[in-house]
């Protein structure tokens, strides 16, 4: 495929980097990546080692100490460059994003769009990493607070996106004065080679120091726990499932390192009788089955009034009937395929739990067969009716597998359901009516870290921050004030005068 050639994929390739050069060997432990898309062989990635993690992380840190005295304003330059880059080869990315991880093409050219953005929000930030300026209680003194780079920031990344949380996390990173080592998801290795590839140019064209941007492609038993267990690493970033994080989470904070976590989701959207269904119904279905309902976002449960049940059901069930599935290369087609078998055996394991509790499948979950189907990761994405106690709905499932519950009463009794599961990511609201939706949005309302009114639970802005409470982990990413996570902050105070006045009004006279 032309794609992979532009984007520099060879038939084997090696799983380290530290931006111009690649560490490892073609021996030992490899990766066959196949596609979900047509369950062929694309290439052939060898995964770092301990040793060659410790290479890339010591470079890394050469890098910082040099990268960190660059004002940032020039740090933004180089950003602003990556993004130009990316757009250049925002096609072919995209389309290697979509063959290897399976996502529909419109969404593996939005997720490289989104990757321009951050670069374009990091290059505006590069001159506002801003700090306040405190009144002092002492005369003459002057008290403000200011933010440093922090380090190397170590970059933990899913398979379903497996290029834009990356650069949340990279191009803020780097404006801020720190440089990074991403380890990508084992599924999807090629889309980090391909970006690396893509930044070369970027890093040689400046003189770059070389581990700005680095990539170790390995296990997590051997590569990942050498991160999280790194003092030169002080902050990690993970995505990933609840337990991978919690893990990470008690590894890190033991050498007193700091975390991003962005881990599990059980979203919801809370339909009122007040609520407009000409735009909820595609936003639901866009958010429970985009991806194939593989996002962290992704739409699981819909919490609807009893007065509106049954229209919203007919509803539903008409536009499933309607959803494509097929090849995601096609633009013609609504959904791909899962990430490989085991995703779609957790489809039919979490149906079956369904069934066990007393729920009942009233749409699609077959597995698919036949032309076109060859990988056996294609599913048809279904629809069940249950109620919010169920052990299975209290989980997340990564699969287009949509949850239909019922409310009477007040939108608080939505609420209460919705905020009724440990993960706390996304959420949303529909209704025309102003006291339900500020509801929602009080301190009493949605406990998510994103809560939406008459839009659906995926598809985020980088403006904002991205994340959730309880389970979810508390990270936040993105937008807004989340790069202050990824420096250290520090309260200056000088004294002008001539004397010595103590803070609280202390005496202390020698």
């Amino acid at each position: 495929m032309d794609f992979l050639k532009v984007l520099g994929i060879k038939d084997e390739n090696l799983g380290a980097s530290t931006g111009l050069k690649w560490y490892g060997e073609k021996s030992g432990d490899k990766i066959d990546v196949h596609s979900p898309v047509d369950g062929k062989h694309i290439a052939t990635v060898y995964q770092a080692t301990e040793d060659d993690y410790e290479q890339v992380a010591k470079i890394a840190h050469e890098a910082f100490l040099e990268w960190r005295k660059i004002p940032a304003p020039k740090r933004g330059e180089v950003v602003r460059q990556v993004g130009l880059q990316l757009r250049k080869y925002k096609e072919p990315l995209g389309k290697l994003v979509s063959y290897e991880m399976g996502k529909s093409l419109q969404e593996g050219l939005g997720e490289v769009q989104e990757m321009i953005d951050i670069c374009d929000f990091s290059v505006g930030l590069s001159r506002q990493l801003y700090g306040f300026t405190m009144q002092s209680e002492r005369p003459n003194h002057r008290m403000y607070d200011q933010y440093h780079p922090l380090g190397i920031v170590g970059t933990i990344s899913a398979f379903n996106f497996p290029v834009a949380v990356w650069s949340w996390n990279a191009m803020i990173a780097t404006v801020c004065g720190d440089t990074n080592i991403w380890k990508p998801s084992s599924k999807v290795p090629l889309t980090s080679i391909a970006v690396q590839n893509i930044l070369a140019d970027v890093i040689k064209e400046n003189d770059l120091p070389e581990g700005l941007f680095s990539l170790v492609i390995g296990r997590g038993k051997t590569v990942g726990e050498r991160m999280l267990n790194d003092k030169r690493v002080p902050l990690v970033s993970v995505t990933g499932s609840t337990s991978v994080g919690r893990h990470a989470a008690q590894v890190v904070s033991k050498r007193f390192g700091r975390t991003i976590l962005e881990l599990g989701g059980n979203n919801a959207i809370i339909l009122t009788p007040n609520a407009d269904l000409k735009i909820a119904i595609p936003a639901i279905v866009f958010g429970a089955v985009g991806t194939a309902g593989q996002r962290c976002t992704s739409t699981r449960r819909i919490i609807m009034h009893e007065s509106i049940y049954d229209k919203v059901k007919e509803s539903l069930l008409k536009a499933y009937e309607t959803l494509k599935i097929g090849s995601p290369l096609d633009v013609s087609n609504h959904v791909g395929p899962l990430i490989d078998k085991a995703a779609v055996e957790d489809f039919l394991n979490s149906q079956k739990k369904v069934k066990e509790e007393g729920g009942k499948i009233i749409f699609g979950g077959e597995v698919l067969e036949g032309k076109g189907y060859e990988s056996g990761c294609y599913v048809k994405p279904a629809i069940a009716e249950v109620e919010n106690h169920y052990q299975i709905v209290q989980e997340e499932t990564f699969a287009p597998l949509l949850y239909l519950i019922k409310y009477s009463g007040e939108v608080s009794n939505a609420i209460e359901l919705q905020n009724n599961v440990v993960q706390g990511l996304s959420s949303s609201i529909f209704t025309n009516d102003v006291r339900e939706s500020e509801e929602f949005l009080s301190a009493w309302g949605s406990d998510c870290g994103i809560a939406n009114v008459n839009i659906g639970t995926s598809g985020a802005e980088i403006g904002g921050a991205f994340g959730g409470e309880k389970e979810t982990g508390g990270g936040r990413e993105s937008g807004s004030d989340s790069w202050k996570a990824y420096m250290r902050r520090q309260t200056n105070t000088i004294n002008f005068g001539k004397e010595l006045p103590l803070a609280q009004g202390i005496k202390f006279d020698i």
